[in-house]
């Protein structure tokens, strides 16, 4: 089964990616990790994106796309694939359409994990870190004694992009960017949307249920 995963942060993504990769028996591929592994590997792609990013740049189209299709073309992904984290634009939406059809492919599924503002902010600004690398969070992972950290002693901090009116403005170039693509896999008639309200496990199950009507 060949799925796109869609969500805004603190959607819960990352966890669900893995459950439903699990669940499939397919590979998760996320971009981020696939710029990372090229660039560990020096890779010739890697090496081109690394001049980008080390100069705080977006990696373009034309570079993800090739990254894109060279993982596709892996023999794990010869039985479905779960893509997260691309497409993120209408062109690259577009371009991954011709990397599957030119591998006699086809999406068999969009699955956009759904959660209102509030509730994203909640999730969001309630995340703590330190600076030995732990994470916390004051609901659903809090430290044992307020704002310290559990394995150090040392004072927790909430990195400036967890703030509320950064998290704000994520979710407004979020869907700015992303509407458009929740529209273009609707009219294909693709598209399927998750309560992303619900707790982790209760969503899993809604995303099976859709996932068995494509078996």
């Amino acid at each position: 089964m060949n799925i796109i995963l869609l969500g805004p942060p603190g959607a819960g993504k990352g966890t669900q990616a893995k459950k439903i990769a699990e669940y499939c028996l397919i590979p998760h591929i996320s971009t981020g990790d696939i710029l990372r592994e090229n660039i560990n590997n020096n890779t010739n792609l890697g090496l081109k994106a690394k001049s980008y990013m080390s100069k705080g740049e977006l990696v373009p189209d034309e570079l993800l796309i090739t990254i894109i299709k060279d993982r596709l073309s892996k023999k794990d992904c010869s039985g479905g694939f779960l893509l997260d984290g691309y497409p993120r634009t209408i062109p690259q939406a577009d371009a991954l359409q011709m990397i599957l059809t030119e591998s006699n492919k086809k999406l068999d599924v969009v699955l956009n994990i759904d959660v209102d503002d509030e509730e994203l902010i909640n999730r969001l600004s309630g995340r703590r870190m330190c600076s030995c690398g732990a994470s916390y969070h004051l609901i659903f992972n809090p430290p044992a004694k307020d704002e310290i950290c559990d394995r150090c002693g040392g004072k927790l901090y909430q990195r400036d992009d967890d703030k509320a009116e950064a998290i704000k403005n994520r979710l407004v170039v979020y869907k700015k960017q992303t509407q458009p693509l929740i529209e273009y896999y609707k009219k294909k008639g693709i598209l399927q949307e998750i309560d992303g309200g619900k707790d982790i496990q209760a969503i899993f199950e809604n995303i099976k249920k859709v996932l068995e009507k494509y078996d």
